[in-house]
């Protein structure tokens, strides 16, 4: 008896609206997350906040065999955050990320579940670029920023001396 195959991690593509519920949602920016040397090989992750589906989640990014990788921080068989300490997703090894809750193992190169009670399924990923001496997030239609974007200033704050 033969399992069936398992269904991708996420849901069907919801439309994605502006914050007003007004058209469609303009090309979005890439988001610089971090400095390049912040994330060491196989070392601890940039954590950061976003929307998916327009709630509030977490995502993460981290350095492996030499390319930066990215995925929401929630495991493909119960909705939770894996991390078990703050920026800490690999095994003691550093070979998988590890969800800290049911010990699910993910490939950290492309977010497939290798073990544990989601096999074939996947994390979530973030577009991701590396360059300039940064790491930049590009927000899709499901996975927005969290806030404004970092270079967004609010008018008539700005300080004078």
């Amino acid at each position: 008896m033969s399992t069936p195959p398992m269904g991708p991690t996420s849901p069907p593509p919801r439309p994605s609206l502006p914050a007003d519920g007004q058209g469609p949602s303009p090309s979005p920016q890439p988001v610089r997350l971090c400095d390049s040397p912040a994330l060491e090989e196989r070392g601890l992750a940039h954590g950061f906040d976003l929307l998916l589906w327009g709630q509030p989640a977490r995502a993460f990014v981290l350095r492996f065999d030499g390319r930066v990788v990215g995925y929401v921080n929630r495991c493909a068989h119960v909705p939770v955050e894996m991390d078990w300490q703050p920026g800490r997703f690999l095994d003691l090894e550093r070979r998988w990320i590890i969800c800290s809750i049911h010990g699910a193992a993910y490939e950290p190169a492309d977010g497939l579940c290798v073990g544990g009670p989601c096999r074939g399924r996947r994390l979530i990923a973030l577009q991701l670029d590396e360059r300039e001496g940064g790491v930049y997030w590009y927000p899709s239609r499901d996975l927005r920023p969290a806030g404004p974007p970092p270079s967004a200033a609010v008018a008539g704050t700005s300080e004078k001396p």
